[in-house]
């Protein structure tokens, strides 16, 4: 991928995780967000918006890193366990869905809590990874399947680990729907920012071609 087309995927995934912090910003918290709309107080609403928007940015520049981050450890582990990096990917998954709803039950569930709750997230982001890593397979082959259910699920697990240690429930949902979102994208558009690359290099060879007369 060219640098051009580089800097479009991150400023694209930039701005996609600002605007879906804004709206999840005001939609976790809309209880008391609310009366500012009802008495239209432009500054703080916009005070607010542009808070937000950094946060996004924040998630975003997380969201890409660990994006960036995977795809170096998913060559190394191609090149290590080479046909037996899916099968590794899959059970790594398993043990990342298990400590992830039993360790924050122990640490964080009451002495009433149930385990639900908590299995719902989990099967929430396991059912979103699956959703991805169908399209990404449709979009290339069946092997592309495994790895996009491994950074759907346990790279956005890292990427949430901040706030999953505090276990605050609006930070819960302010950070996770942007790093959803911003790792499908990613996820989903690289191979068409690779292949409008292709074009262009291509592109450029015939002109330079023509203008060289060779």
């Amino acid at each position: 991928m060219n640098i051009r087309n580089w800097v479009r995927l991150f400023l694209h995934t930039f701005v996609l995780g600002g605007l879906v912090t804004v709206v999840t910003g005001f939609a976790v918290q809309w209880g008391k967000y609310k009366a500012l709309f009802v008495s239209f107080d432009v500054l703080e609403i916009l005070s607010i918006t542009i808070w937000l928007v950094g946060v996004g940015f924040i998630f975003s520049a997380i969201s890409q890193m660990g994006y960036f981050a995977y795809l170096t450890v998913h060559r190394f582990g191609l090149g290590f366990f080479r046909s037996l990096w899916n099968p590794v990917q899959a059970v790594i998954i398993a043990f990342v869905l298990f400590d992830f709803v039993y360790f924050r039950y122990k640490q964080f569930a009451g002495v009433n809590d149930s385990i639900g709750p908590y299995l719902l997230f989990a099967l929430f982001l396991l059912l979103i990874g699956l959703s991805i890593a169908y399209i990404k397979s449709q979009q290339t082959n069946r092997h592309a399947f495994i790895p996009a259910l491994f950074f759907m699920v346990c790279i956005t697990i890292i990427e949430w680990f901040p706030v999953l240690r505090v276990n605050d429930q609006d930070w819960f949902h302010l950070m996770l729907y942007p790093l959803l979102i911003c790792n499908a994208y990613q996820l989903l558009m690289l191979p068409k920012y690779i292949e409008r690359s292709k074009v262009e290099k291509q592109n450029t060879s015939k002109t330079s071609e023509f203008l060289t007369g060779k």
